[in-house]
């Protein structure tokens, strides 16, 4: 199985079509998890006249496989760590403290270049849409989850082109709404389900972002209610 979607802006039409039922809801908020996660959550923002902002995540991962995710920090503190990879995986303490330190470092980076001198979002009451590009063991996804419950939202609605069926039934446990395309059977990585999976910059979030506080502020201009970024 490859290539379900052409690219990331391709699912992120598909998945505004899954979340339909949320479209012109005043208090829906859509974040995205960067950087993959900004191209399918601009799509689905446009799908749904919905704002859009990002949620700052970073996978804590595993020294020497980092692509094996040992837990997740963001903003704000939040940090989760992934028992089932550490009860397998012997990591020393000050290994964990090492890759959390380095991870702290490029968070606030991102979030400094990424808000470009404008305030978070103010989340309180609010149905936030939380949108990746995929979602493969869930910790950066529960990570998110945390801290927006530590911001007393209303509703936490996770929402994936693809997701493994274990991460599926963890997160549908922790969030109000689980929504997906696609649940396989056999989950290599995130990427065998895109034809075009080149990894997302900087530069593209920031050009989204930048978009869709412009369109915003054309929409405000000229009395439309059509908004897509807060």
């Amino acid at each position: 199985m490859h290539g379900n979607f052409f690219n990331r802006m391709d699912a992120g039409r598909l998945l505004g079509v899954k979340l339909a039922k949320y479209a012109g809801h005043p208090d829906v908020m859509v974040l995205a998890l960067p950087r993959g996660g900004v191209p399918v959550a601009y799509e689905v923002a446009v799908a749904l006249t919905a704002p859009l902002d990002v949620v700052v995540v970073r996978k804590l991962g595993v020294p020497g496989d980092e692509e094996l995710a040992l837990g997740a920090i963001a903003s704000g503190g939040m940090k989760v760590l992934n028992s089932a990879v550490l009860d397998t995986i012997a990591v020393p303490d000050h290994k964990i403290a090492e890759v959390v330190t380095r991870e702290q470092r490029e968070l606030e980076r991102r979030e400094r270049l990424y808000r470009m001198g404008h305030p978070a979002p103010t989340l309180r009451d609010r149905t936030v849409i939380l949108v990746d590009d995929g979602i493969a063991t869930g910790s950066t996804m529960k990570v998110a989850i945390a801290a927006m419950r530590r911001q007393h939202v209303a509703r936490v609605v996770v929402a994936a082109p693809v997701a493994t069926r274990t991460s599926y039934l963890e997160l549908r446990e922790v969030a109000d709404e689980m929504v997906t395309i696609l649940l396989p059977k056999e989950f290599t990585g995130v990427s065998q389900f895109y034809t075009d999976f080149e990894q997302s910059s900087d530069r593209e979030v920031i050009t989204l972002l930048t978009r869709a506080r412009q369109e915003r502020w054309h929409a405000e201009a000229v009395g439309s209610p059509a908004v897509h970024l807060s």
